[in-house]
């Protein structure tokens, strides 16, 4: 099964499961966290969230999706990033690992990522999105699975055309 890479807004995708890039606490933050709440009902989830925090850095759990078209919501909480010394790599890698092996244990045929520590965590997004494609793809060389790493910026795009070629809108 395909990664593919495309340009989208993940709370509107007609998907298996999304991924949230979480904090530790599962509290509703800024960016793909805080539109993923607002899109799935933001006390809602909480309430779901609150029952399963916390969670440490590179753990995922899983809730329903509520009001989006997602049946679920995997959250993974991503690591800050430091230099590159502290092990940010590896929890980052765990962050999809993790993500991948609970959408497979709920049935999921099909799961949508954001790149996870790109934002505010400070990941240098040349170094996630590396992280990111080499993790989905040795998961799923194994696994019937579609992923999808949905990009939003322009430079995002940019970089995911020049590291994997073309991105579909």
């Amino acid at each position: 099964m395909p990664l593919s890479i495309i340009s989208n807004d993940i709370t509107k995708l007609q998907i298996d499961a999304i991924v949230n890039a979480a904090n530790t606490d599962l509290r509703m933050g800024g960016g793909v966290c805080g539109a993923i709440f607002k899109a799935a009902g933001a006390n809602k989830l909480q309430a779901a969230c609150d029952a399963l925090a916390p969670v440490k850095t590179g753990d995922a759990v899983i809730t329903q999706g509520f009001e989006l078209p997602a049946k679920y919501i995997i959250h993974t909480a991503g690591p800050v990033y430091h230099d590159g010394n502290h092990g940010e790599e590896e929890l980052l890698r765990a962050c999809y690992e993790n993500s991948l092996k609970l959408a497979i244990k709920h049935g999921c045929e099909s799961i949508a990522f954001p790149l996870i520590s790109s934002g505010i965590y400070g990941y240098p997004k040349v170094d996630a999105l590396r992280v990111a494609a080499s993790a989905i793809r040795d998961f799923i060389s194994e696994r019937g699975i579609n992923v999808f790493l949905v990009v939003f910026d322009k430079e995002l795009l940019t970089l995911s055309e020049e590291l994997f070629g073309s991105v579909e809108g």
